[in-house]
């Protein structure tokens, strides 16, 4: 859990402008994000409203982390809220056709092969990652590490079970140190490929 001395806190509102941005530079060679778009490289003005958009939706469930200057955040769903719901789907529109164009409605397909992945890889209450990333200036010093603790020590006091989709094959290794293991590889159509994720309660 938090306490005063750790570099992670619970994000606000007020937050909300830089974690996109530490966001939409952390995920800027994603590929996945990359494959979205069209397979070019992820701009950070382009891609920072699509973070924000999340951030509306994740905020009021209170899953929401930062560090202390922005370095690294992430965003979590509480069991049973990991879902989009359409109606924010259709709230948020506007911002994803910014984004994907013409690619919007094959990207919602890609949305639903992931939430069917979901469902099937984690049938049992979980908290979900959505989102985590550290801003590039600051990688390699341990804000990842630090914004994954709460969440796994809240996991396993509540004896739930933890799940992600991995979009780099080389952070398998990251995300195993907490007890993570890859439960199916899921190639996206012409796409890149994804590990499915999940931690059992400890």
């Amino acid at each position: 859990m938090l306490n005063d001395a750790s570099p992670v806190r619970h994000a606000t509102v007020a937050d909300r402008a830089a974690i996109s941005h530490t966001l939409a530079l952390a995920f800027h060679d994603d590929p996945v994000k990359a494959h979205l778009i069209g397979g070019r490289s992820v701009s950070a003005q382009k891609v920072t409203p699509f973070f924000t958009a999340f951030q509306k939706i994740q905020l009021p469930h209170g899953h929401v982390y930062t560090t202390h200057g922005h370095e690294a955040a992430a965003l979590w769903a509480p069991p049973g809220q990991w879902k989009i719901p359409f109606s924010q789907v259709v709230r948020n529109t506007p911002t994803f056709l910014k984004l994907y164009g013409w690619r919007l409605a094959p990207n919602l397909g890609v949305l639903s092969t992931l939430e069917k992945a979901h469902e099937a890889q984690a049938p049992e209450p979980h908290y979900y990652l959505e989102f985590i990333g550290t801003h590039p200036d600051h990688r390699g010093k341990g804000f990842a590490a630090a914004l994954m603790q709460p969440m796994m020590d809240r996991a396993d006091q509540e004896g739930v079970g933890m799940y992600l989709e991995n979009s780099k094959e080389q952070n398998k290794a990251f995300y195993g140190r907490f007890g993570f293991e890859v439960q199916r590889e899921l190639t996206l159509r012409n796409g890149p490929s994804m590990w499915l994720m999940w931690r059992a309660p400890r």
